[in-house]
């Protein structure tokens, strides 16, 4: 059960402070009913503490406060008269709830009300509606959402008074709710349709079960039970429900496979350059990305050691490192290894894949094998609800944008700059190029180069939506694959086109066929799609494309 009590810690102080004579021994609180409800708190009966509990709720008097905290608190006691009595936080202390008087007896010889969990969720109601009359519009909007989750029929008045009055929007679609709930179990048939279309409108999808009570007839001792009407009006209710959650599912999904293709296209970018334009097959890839992650680790790791009072700023300063150590670590590959084994595909494969197992051992040695925490700075966590059922994270938002500005980056570089004419110089006519001066095997370094340095920025992309482990790029390597032979080997836009299809179509597939069944669909498509177009999405024209 959510405590309120750390929504009031003020004001529960002041009115505990405030307790003397003027505050709370005015004349309508001597003889009425705040009185009688206050001291009915302290009961030894659980069901008279529960219907004083209603009473206030009623009475919606803030005065309440400070004994409703007590009695949360299991400081509200009583004594051999059955007189209410707050105990303070040190145990020094009391005073009467009502009168706030000071308690002269002694404090162990006092007595505690039982306290349950029903009792309980009462005291939580009466704190919220309570808190309904705060002036701070974050407090009321927690109250509504404690109130819409355990509505109690005794607020029910209260809450009227408080939708009446309210202005703030957010507040008032929860009151509205609030109210809907429990005017559906009203006896009153036109309050009843009332509620049944509220819920209709309110979009809130956790009504379904109590409206499909209604609509399929379940509660046989109720007397609107057969009402055709009522029956009626819940099962179109039901489907606009339904039809709305559909629509959430499915932003959702679009949602989640925007940010899953964005980390697949950084993933495939580098393998679109290494093997696209290339025709290297480098099944050490993935682990381009392992290193970018732990690049990040270790840059945290030294901004929360030395600078903690930046230490959500680690992520700008990681980018460009993770993106220099992975272009480095990816050249000397290319210097010591790759370049001896150009055109001998199979024996490059096997080189780079036990390169890969090289590399995931050597980061097993230095950090071990357990995975390492990527923390979210502060600026990247948490999100914001669009509508109700669909959150977009700040995490994944801030992958997205990232995803693009490397993409234009890495466009502009190989359009717009002397080593991208290099690059595409060399791919398509290396003979030609190399007659022209251009210094091939350089050219080729800086290609492998920048390929790893893209990879290494994708595991950086990647620590925001996961742990960080040595196999970390094992999960991504064939999907890398994928993407640039279903987007047509050597195109950036096939790149881009088949790493967010890939995502949506993963994303749109999990909910139905479960993680694993879902890659083997994907993978069944791709081979299907590839062995009618081979060249995929996008051909390659020119010498290349033979």
């Amino acid at each position: 059960m959510i405590r309120f009590a750390p929504i009031f810690p003020v004001l529960a102080l002041l009115g505990f402070l405030s307790l003397p004579s003027q505050a709370l021994a005015s004349d309508d609180a001597a003889g009425g009913d705040y009185q009688k409800a206050v001291a009915g708190l302290a009961s030894d009966n659980r069901q008279t503490i529960i219907e004083s509990l209603d009473a206030i709720a009623r009475l919606g008097d803030p005065r309440a406060l400070p004994a409703l905290d007590a009695l949360q608190d299991r400081r509200l006691k009583y004594d051999a008269k059955g007189r209410a009595l707050i105990v303070a936080k040190d145990e020094r202390a009391a005073v009467d709830a009502v009168t706030g008087e000071n308690y002269a007896g002694p404090l162990d010889a006092l007595s505690d009300p039982p306290v349950n969990n029903l009792v309980r969720q009462h005291i939580s109601a009466v704190l919220s509606s309570l808190a309904l009359r705060s002036p701070d519009p974050e407090q009321r909007l927690a109250a509504a959402r404690e109130l819409a989750d355990r509505p109690v029929e005794s607020a029910r008045e209260g809450l009227g008074k408080a939708l009446a009055a309210e202005t703030d929007g957010r507040v008032k679609s929860l009151l509205e709710q609030t109210l809907a709930q429990i005017d559906l179990k009203s006896p009153d048939k036109a309050a009843r349709l009332a509620a049944i279309r509220a819920i209709g409108r309110s979009g809130n999808s956790d009504f379904l079960p109590a409206l499909r009570q209604v609509a399929d007839r379940q509660n046989k001792s109720d007397p609107l039970n057969a009402d055709g009407e009522i029956t009626e009006a819940a099962t179109r209710a039901i489907a606009s429900l339904e039809r709305r959650d559909l629509v959430v599912r499915a932003a959702r999904d679009l949602f989640f496979g925007a940010s899953l293709g964005s980390v697949l296209l950084l993933a495939a970018l580098g393998l679109a350059i290494t093997f696209g334009l290339m025709g290297v097959i480098n099944m050490a890839h993935g682990e381009m990305l392992m290193i970018g992650a732990y690049v990040a680790y270790v840059v945290q790791e030294f901004f929360s050691s030395h600078f903690p009072n930046y230490a959500d700023w680690y992520l700008p300063a990681a980018i460009p490192l993770a993106f220099a150590t992975a272009a480095v670590v990816g050249m000397l590959l290319e210097r010591t290894i790759i370049r001896h084994l150009y055109g001998r595909p199979l024996e490059t494969l096997l080189a780079t894949w036990g390169i890969s197992l090289c590399l995931i051992q050597t980061v097993r040695l230095i950090f071990g094998a357990q995975n390492v925490e990527v923390r979210n700075p502060a600026w990247l966590s948490g999100g914001f609800e669009v509508v109700r059922g669909l959150t977009l994270t700040y995490n994944r938002i801030g992958i997205i944008v990232f995803v693009v500005f490397v993409v234009v980056l890495t466009w502009l570089l190989l359009n717009r700059t002397p080593l991208g004419l290099s690059i595409r110089a060399v791919t398509q006519a290396r003979s030609t190029a190399s007659a022209m001066g251009i210094f091939t095997s350089k050219v080729d370094m800086w290609t492998f180069g920048l390929g790893s340095g893209i990879a290494g920025l994708g595991g950086v992309a990647l620590t925001q939506v996961g742990n960080v482990g040595p196999e970390l790029g094992q999960s991504y390597i064939v999907d890398s694959f994928m993407v640039v032979v279903l987007g047509g080997v050597g195109k950036l836009a096939g790149t881009i086109f088949g790493a967010l299809g890939l995502g949506f179509i993963n994303k749109f597939l999990e909910p139905f066929s479960g993680a694993v069944l879902g890659k083997i669909i994907v993978l069944v498509l791709v081979v299907v799609f590839i062995q009618k177009r081979p060249q995929g999405i996008f051909a390659l024209k020119g010498r290349t494309a033979d």
